[in-house]
């Protein structure tokens, strides 16, 4: 057998990008979180979106950012694996005695790994920069309203934090139609 054909038995195939994946996982998570936490839902609240926080934003985010890893993509896979990460252990705090002061320090620990992720992707593109600038915003302002007991701006963060799973999800979808259609179908820039 020659050189050439034993490596070809060899090679591994080349990894698919989970970067659809994890951007749909993380717009729907951010999308039923944000939604849940504006009240515009009767009798629903966050606690609600906690099985979806663990196991679509948590194990599905993780997952694919492992995956992105493997395959070289040191920035998606940190914010994936971290972004679930955060999902894995709020869902796990919801319905926990926290005080309002430890939840508060928690929302503000995770903007930072979302201004991180906002400015070390700046030159990814709008996209990019408006879901993790409003991730950013959106847990700087859930933080404050934890800390002043502030439903009015608790309301305003589910705002921000849904508009950001909307750009998330867009850009997923926006991405699977292209390379589905082999055309741009839908713009990304």
């Amino acid at each position: 057998m020659s050189n050439a054909a034993t490596g070809a038995a060899n090679a591994r195939p080349a990894a698919a990008d989970t970067g659809p994946l994890g951007y749909l996982a993380l717009g729907l998570t951010l999308l039923a979180f944000g939604l849940l936490r504006t009240g515009v839902f009767s009798g629903a609240g966050t606690k609600d979106a906690a099985s979806i926080a663990l196991f679509v934003g948590g194990l599905t985010l993780f997952l694919a950012g492992m995956w992105q890893f493997r395959s070289g993509d040191g920035f998606t896979g940190t914010a994936f694996a971290g972004l679930g990460a955060f999902w894995v252990t709020w869902s796990a705090a919801v319905d926990s005695t926290t005080s309002k002061n430890a939840a508060g320090l928690f929302l503000l620990l995770w903007a930072l790994l979302a201004l991180t992720l906002t400015a070390a992707g700046w030159q990814s593109g709008r996209l990019g920069q408006g879901v993790y600038g409003l991730l950013t915003v959106a847990l700087v302002l859930l933080a404050i309203s934890t800390w002043a007991s502030s439903d009015g701006l608790g309301k305003v963060g589910g705002w921000v934090a849904a508009v950001s799973g909307l750009l998330a999800w867009y850009g997923a979808t926006a991405t699977l139609t292209n390379a589905a259609w082999g055309r741009t179908a839908l713009p990304l820039k």
